[in-house]
């Protein structure tokens, strides 16, 4: 039996396909009222005990796929976002934002492909020191957190991104980001050697790797 736009997939058990319809338009409603993005396990209280909540994702993810605004996971969420190729013209005419220091720039693309990094290290691979207001305006946009202490004397803390740089970027995961070669076709690296990493490796040798390292201890 196939529910309202071919959403139900096929289940013969009349109340199943009832109990399935209610779970997704529950999810979507959830979905919509949310301004932050949702895990599975949050969602998952919501719904019938029994509901398999990465089926019902994917199958509200292939009914959305080719509409106004399409639903996506970035990191651990499910939000609803603008169609890619609709964005562009839903957007003011004229946008004003305040652009991020190279410093900042630099900090953000070290964490996003170091991960996760000291402040030592940090400045080890950009060869100055980093200011606390550097690391203060990627955490108020909501780009980095800390993460946890090295077991190293001192103990020092961390950084990491969010899920929600992944969402601010269109990423799904931090597999995602783009290769150096990518950068500078898009023009945002120059044709001279990349920042050096930890040890003399360069973003080019840089392997992102997920935010598994996520809490403070």
């Amino acid at each position: 039996m196939s529910g309202p736009d071919g959403m139900i997939q096929e289940i013969e058990n009349p109340e199943e396909v009832e109990q399935r319809l209610r779970d997704l338009r529950l999810l979507e409603a959830l979905l919509f009222a949310s301004a932050d993005p949702l895990d599975e396990e949050t969602l998952g209280r919501r719904l019938t005990r029994d509901a398999d909540v990465r089926s019902l994702l994917e199958e509200l993810r292939v009914h959305y796929a080719a509409r106004g605004v399409n639903l996506i996971r970035t990191g651990a969420g499910w939000s609803f976002r603008t169609a890619v190729d609709l964005a562009p013209l839903l957007r003011p005419e004229e946008e004003v934002s305040k652009k991020l220091s190279r410093a900042a720039i630099e900090t953000l693309a070290i964490i996003a492909y170091h991960q996760p990094v000291t402040r030592a290290e940090i400045e080890a691979i950009r060869g100055v020191a980093t200011s606390k207001g550097t690391l203060d305006i990627l955490m108020e946009n909501g780009w980095i957190r800390p993460g946890r202490r090295r077991e190293t004397p001192g103990r020092p803390l961390t950084w990491i991104t969010t899920d929600h740089f992944l969402d601010h970027f269109g990423l799904e995961t931090l597999r995602d980001l783009p290769g150096v070669e990518d950068l500078r076709a898009a023009g945002l690296l120059d044709s001279r050697p990349v920042l050096l990493g930890i040890g003399g490796a360069g973003l080019e040798d840089a392997e992102p790797s997920e935010n598994a390292d996520d809490s403070d201890t």
